[in-house]
């Protein structure tokens, strides 16, 4: 078994021991759930020493056979695109551990759901076989419904259910895509397969590009989630338990950048580019629609929540305005934004443990009662309103040098997200931790203990990292972005429908 393969199953496995343990032993299963989680990343570290960052094909690529008369297979690998994103996912969950330290209610089942929703998100980016992304991307549902629905908060159900539906329609249809692109590759290459690498060579006429275009678009537009299929993220958000809410946004909005990256362009080049006035549109409406919402929330971890849909904006007009500043941008992007929004909910979660509330008006002068809590969460803060020197300046800047050279109003309008990403932040900020204590609850706050140490150190030491010294992820994902670029813009394919020869269909 590759290395690919022992990231992939490894959380999966840990559940499945987890099973074993007596539901009492409270303790052994938090601590059986951490060291898995750890030996995740640890192998996740594995596959980064041993990607070559000059290579922009998939790399560590694992393949077995798995129904032969669909031509699927167990294909595994990982490129440019994918890479920091297996590394995120990884590098997150451990903190998802610790950040669920308390959790009283049978913690035994919330762990096992939790490690295996780590194997199905790891699924989604690794990959290489149509029929087994669809898998994990479904799979990815059942443990995140029950994680919302059993241990979030008041309206958990009502959010569960609407983030189940939504996903679970969209994941459909693109269902539909997929087996329309496996069988109507078979005039072209002669046989049925859902490899992603045969299907990538074959060149789909421009009609059948603009309905499979729209089958991927459904899915991957409700998980981003872009403006107007975004309705179902501020509850799952809000209700989820915070080890739910920093998956949430740390990993699982990422899979529509992803699959726009992975699917859309690559393999509906043609209607990928005749979409880009409408798809540039949603997110442009998207980063100031999410940024102006976020001005009028009352609940900190809602404002959080609309934050995402103008950061996630961004990383939707990064990929559709075709530069190689825009897309790496864009990548570049979703990983700022797993770590800083992901720090925000964990912060949000620590406040909420401490004071039941996410009011901001039950908050004020949290500084005096909580300074090192406080100056995390500025920094925080300040990464996601993309301060220079912290890392969500990097992608926001690249995918505004991109919009830029595309179209000069796309790039204004879209710096106008920055702009009130400042506002609304700094302005929560202010109340939350300014001014003089007057509620006498606040006084009492404790400040950040020993575990919580453990688990934000790490997101905020990346999140300096990445703004100080970028390069080290931008040159491991370019060779790909430049590969999907000069793909969608150039349009390279080697087989064709309309050149195969009757006589290799099946």
């Amino acid at each position: 078994m590759g290395i690919l393969s022992w990231t992939l199953w490894l959380p999966l496995a840990g559940a499945a021991v987890l099973a074993f343990v007596p539901s009492a032993r409270h303790t052994a299963i938090r601590w059986w759930a951490l060291a898995v989680s750890v030996g995740g990343f640890g192998t996740s570290l594995a596959v980064l020493a041993r990607f070559d960052k000059s290579d922009a094909g998939f790399q560590l690529v694992e393949q077995h056979q798995w129904i032969r008369a669909f031509g699927a297979s167990y294909k595994v690998g990982v490129d440019g695109i994918s890479l920091w994103l297996v590394v995120l996912t990884a590098f997150l969950f451990p903190i998802c551990v610790l950040a669920s330290w308390n959790v009283t209610r049978n913690p035994k089942l919330f762990m096992g759901l939790l490690l295996g929703l780590e194997t199905a998100i790891l699924g989604v980016f690794l990959s290489m076989d149509l029929l087994l992304f669809y898998v994990f991307w479904e799979g990815m549902l059942v443990p995140m419904y029950f994680l919302i629905g059993y241990w979030g908060y008041e309206r958990r159900v009502y959010a569960a259910v609407k983030f189940f539906l939504y996903t679970l329609f969209g994941g459909l249809v693109m269902l539909a895509g997929i087996l329309v692109v496996g069988f109507q590759a078979r005039s072209a290459l002669g046989h049925v397969t859902f490899d992603y690498e045969q299907l990538s060579q074959v060149a789909f006429s421009t009609g059948i590009q603009n309905w499979l275009f729209v089958a991927f678009f459904a899915a991957f537009a409700i998980k981003i989630p872009l403006f107007p299929f975004h309705t179902w993220l501020p509850d799952a958000h809000t209700e989820a338990p915070t080890a739910g809410s920093i998956i949430l946004a740390g990993v699982l909005l990422k899979l529509g950048g992803f699959g726009f990256l992975r699917y859309s362009l690559p393999l509906f080049p043609d209607a990928a580019r005749d979409a880009v006035p409408w798809v540039v549109a949603l997110a442009l409406i998207g980063i100031v629609y999410g940024a102006i919402v976020c001005a009028m929330q009352k609940d900190l971890k809602r404002l959080i929540a609309y934050s995402s849909i103008s950061h996630l904006g961004f990383v939707v007009l990064g990929i559709f305005v075709f530069t190689i500043q825009g897309l790496s941008g864009g990548t570049f992007q979703m990983i700022s934004h797993g770590l800083s929004t992901g720090a925000l909910f964990l912060l949000v979660g620590m406040l909420y443990e401490r004071r039941h509330t996410r009011e901001i008006s039950d908050f004020g002068g949290l500084a005096t009662a909580a300074p090192v809590y406080a100056g995390l969460f500025l920094i925080v803060a300040l990464s996601s309103l993309g301060l220079p020197g912290l890392n969500g300046f990097v992608g926001e800047f690249l995918v505004i040098l991109g919009a830029f050279a595309r179209n000069r109003v796309w790039a204004v309008i879209a710096a106008t997200g920055v702009i009130f990403a400042a506002v609304y932040l700094l302005w929560a900020y202010q109340r939350v931790f300014h001014g003089p204590i007057t509620i006498e609850e606040n006084r009492l706050i404790p400040d950040v203990t020993l575990r919580e140490a453990v688990a934000l150190v790490p997101l905020v030491g990346l999140i300096i990292l990445m703004g100080l010294w970028p390069k080290p992820f931008l040159e491991r994902m370019e060779p790909s972005l430049e590969r999907v670029r000069a793909r969608v813009v150039q349009q390279e394919p080697v087989a064709s429908l309309q050149d195969a020869s009757p006589g290799t269909g099946g």
